[in-house]
C-alpha cells in the first residue's frame, strides 16, 4: 500500500491530502486487502491517477468508493482502469449519482473484467437514462463471473426491469441479485422478472420490496427462488453422490487392475518357467548330441580295434608267408615285426586314452542326466504349482465377476423397485391432486361467485362512501379555505398594523435621536454659558435665568416625548400580544381541521384496507389454485417422463 501511495503522489500534480492520509492509514492497518476511500470527495485528477494504477494486479481485493461525489468523467477513468484488473473482487460505488456515462462505463466493465464478484450500486440514478441502463444490462448479460449485484434506489422503471430480465436470461453466474428494492418497477417489470426466472436456474435471491409490485407476483418470485435453491441442493447432492460413486468405481477399477497385473505376473512367471523348461529341452538335446558323439567315438574305437585286429592278422599271415619263404628274409621280417609292435603299442596307448576319455564323458553324461532329472522334477513341481495358482486366480476372478454381476443385478433390481414405487406414489399423488383439483375448481367457482357478489356490494358501498367522503371533504375544505382566507386577511391586517407601528417607532426613534443630539448641543451651550456666567455673573444674571427657563421648557418637552414613546411601545406590545393570540387561534383551528382531515383519511384507509384485504384473499385463492394446477401439471409431466424411462 505504501508503494501505491507513492505512485499516486507521483502521478498527481496536486495530490489530495485526504486521499494521501487515508492511504497512509490503510498502509499502517493490519488488513491491507481493501482500498477504502468512502466519503472522500475525489477530484478528476485523482480519478485519473487511480485509473492508471488499477490495471493489472492491484495490492487489494476490495475497492470502496461510496459517497465520493464522482463526476461522470472521473467514473469513466476509474472504470476504464478496472477493466483489465485481475485482483479486485468487490467494488462499492453507492451514493455517487451515476447516470448515463456511468452506466455505459459499468456495462463496458462487466463485458471486459473477469475478477469482480460483487458490485454495489446503491443510491445512484442508473435507471433514469434508458439507453445507458440498456447498455449496462447488455454488459451484465455478457458477464459470466459476477455473483452479487445491489441496485437499490436507482430509479429503475418497468422498461429498465425488462432489459434487466433479458440480461438475467443470458447470465448464468449471478447467484444473488441482492436488492432491487425502492425502485419503480411496477406490475410490468415484476412480470418480466418473473418470466425470466423460468430460464434462469442459478439466481437464488431477488428482493422487490417497495416497487409497487403485486403480492401474487412477489409470492411467485419467492417460489421460483425456493425452487432454484432446492434445485441447487439436489444438484449438489447428486454431484456428491456421483463423486462418491466415481471414487468407488475407481477403487474397483484399481483393484481389478491390480488383480489383472497379478494375473499377468503369474502368467509371465509361468512363461519364464516354460522358457526354462525349453532351455532344459535344449540341454537334453545337447546331451543327446553328446551321447551320439560318444556313440560315434565308440563305433570309431571299435572300427580301430577291428582294423588293428585285421592288421595283426595281416602281419601274422605275412609272417607265416615269410617263414615259409626262407630264412634269408628273417632279419627283414624281424625288423618289420619290431616296427609293427611299436605301432601296435602306439595304437594300444591311443585306445587306452580313448577309453579314459569315454569313461570321463560317460561320468559327465551320468552327472548331466542326474541334473536333468532333478531339473525336470523341479520344473514339473513348479509347473504344477503355477497351474494350481492360475486355477485359483481364475476361480477368484470368476468369483469376483460373479459377485459384481450379482451386485449389479441387485442394484438394478433395487433401482427398478424404487422406480416402480416412485411411479406408484406419483400415480397416487396424481389421483389425489386430480381430486384436489376438482374440489378446488368447485370451491373456486363458489368463491368466484361469492367474491363477485361481495365485490359488487363492496364497490357500491365504496362508491357511496367515497362520494360522501368527497362531499364532506369538499365542504370541509371550502369551510377551511374560507377560514384560512379570513385568517390570512386578519394576519395581513395585523402585519400591516405592525409595519405601521414599526414605522412610527422608527420615526420616534429618529426624533429621539435628533432630540438627544439637540440636548447634547444644549448641554454644550450650557457649559459655554456657565463659563460666560463665571466671567460675567454680575452682568448676565437676568440672561441666565431666562436660559434656565428655556432649558426647563426643553426638558419638559423631552420628557413629554419620552412618555409618548413609552405609550407607543406599550401599544406595540399590545399589538404583538394580539397577533400572538390570533396566530394561536389560527393554529388551533388548523389543528382541528387537520385532525378532522386525518380522521376522514383514516376512515378512507380502513375502507381501502378492507377492499385490498378482500382483493388479496381473492388473489391468494387464485394463486393457491394456480399452484395446485402447476403442481398437477409438473407431476403429470414427471410421471410420463418416468414411464418413458
Amino acid at each position: 500500500m505504501e508503494e501505491f501511495r507513492r505512485a499516486y503522489a507521483r502521478l498527481c500534480v496536486a495530490p489530495q491530502e485526504a486521499v494521501l492520509r487515508r492511504l497512509r492509514e490503510l498502509g499502517a492497518a493490519p488488513g491491507r486487502g481493501r482500498l477504502d476511500l468512502a466519503a472522500q470527495s475525489l477530484s478528476l485528477e485523482t480519478c485519473g491517477a487511480l485509473g492508471r494504477l488499477l490495471p493489472g494486479a492491484a495490492p487489494f481485493a476490495e475497492v470502496a468508493l461510496g459517497d465520493c461525489g464522482l463526476c461522470e468523467e472521473g467514473v469513466k477513468l476509474l472504470l476504464h482502469g478496472l477493466c483489465s484488473n485481475t485482483s479486485v473482487k468487490s467494488l462499492d460505488l453507492k451514493g455517487n449519482n451515476l447516470r448515463n456515462v456511468g452506466a455505459e462505463a459499468l456495462g463496458k466493465l462487466l463485458r471486459q473484467n473477469k475478477s469482480i464478484r460483487s458490485l454495489i450500486l446503491e443510491w445512484n440514478s442508473l435507471g433514469v437514462w434508458e439507453e445507458g441502463f440498456s447498455f449496462f444490462c447488455q454488459g451484465l448479460g455478457a458477464n459470466n463471473f459476477l455473483q452479487q449485484l445491489d441496485l437499490r434506489n436507482n430509479q429503475i422503471n418497468h422498461q429498465g426491469a425488462g432489459d434487466l430480465a433479458m440480461a438475467l436470461k443470458q447470465n448464468a453466474s449471478l447467484q444473488e441479485l441482492v436488492d432491487l428494492r425502492w425502485n419503480n418497477i411496477g406490475l410490468l417489470g415484476g412480470r418480466a422478472l418473473l418470466n425470466c426466472l423460468h430460464s434462469n436456474k442459478t439466481l437464488k435471491r431477488l428482493e422487490l420490496a417497495g416497487n409497487n409490485v403485486p403480492s401474487d407476483i412477489l409470492k411467485a418470485v419467492e417460489q421460483a427462488m425456493n425452487h432454484n435453491q432446492d434445485r441447487e441442493t439436489i444438484l449438489n447432492e447428486t454431484q456428491n453422490r456421483t463423486y462418491v460413486l466415481g471414487k468407488e468405481v475407481l477403487s474397483l477399477k484399481d483393484e481389478k487392475t491390480k488383480q489383472f497385473l497379478d494375473l499377468m505376473d503369474t502368467i509371465d512367471k509361468q512363461r519364464e518357467e516354460i522358457a526354462r523348461s525349453g532351455r532344459l529341452q535344449m540341454t537334453e538335446a545337447a546331451l543327446a548330441l553328446s551321447e551320439q558323439k560318444v556313440h560315434n567315438l565308440g563305433e570309431l574305437l571299435n572300427a580301430v580295434k577291428q582294423e588293428q585286429a585285421s592288421m595283426a592278422e595281416c602281419h601274422f599271415m605275412e609272417l607265416q608267408q615269410q617263414k615259409q619263404e626262407g630264412a634269408v628274409r628273417e632279419g627283414k621280417f624281424l625288423h618289420e615285426l619290431s616296427a609293427a609292435s611299436e605301432k601296435n603299442l602306439l595304437l594300444r596307448n591311443q585306445v587306452d586314452e580313448l577309453e579314459k576319455k569315454c569313461k570321463v564323458q560317460q561320468d559327465q553324461l551320468f552327472q548331466v542326466k542326474q541334473d536333468l532329472t532333478n531339473r525336470t522334477a523341479e520344473l514339473k513341481l513348479r509347473a504344477m504349482r503355477a497351474e494350481e495358482h492360475l486355477e485359483m486366480e481364475k476361480k477368484r476372478f470368476k468369483q469376483s465377476l460373479e459377485d459384481m454381476e450379482s451386485l449389479r443385478v441387485k442394484e438394478v433390481g433395487h433401482m427398478t423397485q424404487h422406480i416402480e414405487t416412485s411411479e406408484r406414489s406419483m400415480q397416487d399423488r396424481i389421483q389425489r391432486l386430480e381430486a384436489i383439483r376438482i374440489a378446488l375448481e368447485e370451491e373456486l367457482n363458489q368463491v368466484k361467485a361469492a367474491a363477485l357478489a361481495e365485490r359488487g356490494h363492496a364497490e357500491e358501498e365504496l362508491m357511496k362512501v367515497r362520494n360522501q367522503a368527497r362531499l364532506e371533504e369538499r365542504q370541509q375544505l371550502e369551510h377551511l379555505e374560507e377560514k384560512l382566507r379570513l385568517m390570512t386577511e386578519s394576519r395581513n391586517e395585523a402585519q400591516y398594523c405592525c409595519i405601521k407601528q414599526k414605522q412610527m417607532i422608527a420615526e420616534a426613534q429618529a426624533k429621539a435621536n435628533q432630540l438627544s443630539l439637540h440636548a447634547d448641543g444644549l448641554r454644550r451651550r450650557l457649559e459655554e454659558l456657565q463659563q460666560d456666567l463665571k466671567s460675567k455673573e454680575e452682568e448676565k444674571v437676568t440672561e441666565v435665568n431666562k436660559v434656565k427657563v428655556e432649558l426647563q421648557e426643553h426638558i419638559g418637552h423631552l420628557q413629554a416625548e419620552r412618555t409618548a414613546q413609552d405609550g407607543l411601545r406599550e401599544k406595540i406590545a399590545a399589538l404583538e400580544r394580539q397577533l400572538k393570540a390570533l396566530s394561536s387561534i389560527h393554529r388551533e383551528a388548523l389543528l382541528d381541521k387537520e385532525s378532522e382531515i386525518s380522521v376522514l383519511l383514516e376512515k378512507l384507509r380502513t375502507k381501502e384496507a378492507d377492499i385490498s384485504r378482500m382483493r388479496e384473499e381473492e388473489a391468494q385463492r387464485a394463486s393457491f389454485l394456480q399452484n395446485a394446477i402447476m403442481a398437477y401439471v409438473q407431476g403429470s409431466s414427471l410421471g410420463t417422463h418416468s414411464s418413458r424411462k
